[in-house]
């Protein structure tokens, strides 16, 4: 993909190192949308961490020390320190411009107006409007606060323990993340949150497969307008569809338990991500993401 030297957005927080927070929140309604990577999950420390930290912060209150203020200039200096010279930062700057410019445009196209959606960088750990998480439960969309969510540490996994390496494997990662945005702003998401507390655990695995698949479809359809533009290279949409194909559902629990159980299916098997990737990205045209309705 050819990135470099181009318009970076202005929508990235860099968290990085500044770890999650000292009262970390629990998972909250309308929880994160996340790509599949593994067993780990949100959650915060015991009953005795957080009676230390209480004692800790008005402690260190009482002798004339603010806490929150040292919390705020160390994630600043973190964002500055880690800002620049950034590679990895940078290139992540770029391809989220780009989802802005193409969904601005699609947006503009229907009369509406996209709001775009911040990327926070993160290392570790974070905490968000959907709760606390970890970098091993991967990258994630939260309705709650409209923001992405990514630890670039995630990229290296990506290429190591997935076989998917490359930059378009990777922006495909973040586009298909946006792509859950852009199902909030059309009222996808939120539907799906309010019909998920009357679904049996199958309806709501289901129906989430769908929401999935209308995400990698979206994807595709960033990345045709971004192919329109002349600025994919060689062999990017094959690392697209193989990152695609390396992260479905059966793929994963055969590398990680060795037998699928397709009822427990979430985000679709390789063969419906790589499909639907490929659909938006011969088609162009968000209308035909339909996976909502209909055979997928």
């Amino acid at each position: 993909m050819r990135w470099r030297g181009r318009r970076e957005s202005s929508n990235i927080e860099d968290r990085r190192g500044a770890g999650g927070g000292i009262f970390p929140g629990g998972m909250r309604r309308g929880g994160p949308i996340r790509i599949p990577i593994g067993t780990g999950r949100a959650g915060g420390g015991g009953i005795g961490t957080i009676i230390i930290l209480v004692i800790l912060f008005f402690g260190l209150r009482a002798i004339g020390i603010d806490p929150l203020q040292m919390l705020e200039e160390g994630t600043g200096q973190v964002s500055t320190q880690q800002a620049g010279n950034d590679e990895e930062r940078q290139f992540v700057a770029v391809v989220l411009a780009d989802t802005e410019d193409v969904w601005g445009q699609i947006f503009q196209s229907q009369g509406a107006t996209y709001e775009q959606p911040p990327l926070v960088l993160f290392s570790g750990q974070v905490n968000s409007a959907c709760g606390f998480a970890s970098a091993a439960s991967g990258p994630f969309y939260c309705p709650g606060d409209r923001k992405v969510y990514l630890d670039l540490s995630f990229f290296h996994e990506l290429a190591r323990r997935f076989d998917a390496a490359g930059d378009f494997a990777q922006a495909y990662v973040i586009a298909h993340e946006v792509g859950h945005h852009v199902q909030n702003l059309t009222g996808v998401l939120p539907r799906f949150n309010r019909m998920r507390a009357n679904l049996s655990e199958g309806e709501a695995n289901a129906m989430s497969v769908r929401v999935e698949l209308q995400a990698d479809c979206y994807a595709g359809v960033w990345a045709n307008h971004t192919n329109q533009q002349g600025l994919l290279e060689e062999g990017d949409i094959e690392e697209a569809l193989n990152a695609a194909f390396q992260i479905g559902d059966d793929t994963l629990q055969r590398r990680t338990q060795g037998y699928v159980v397709p009822e427990s299916f979430n985000h679709g098997t390789s063969e419906q991500r790589s499909n639907w990737f490929r659909r938006g990205f011969e088609s162009g045209d968000p209308a035909d993401c339909n996976t909502l309705s209909g055979p997928i």
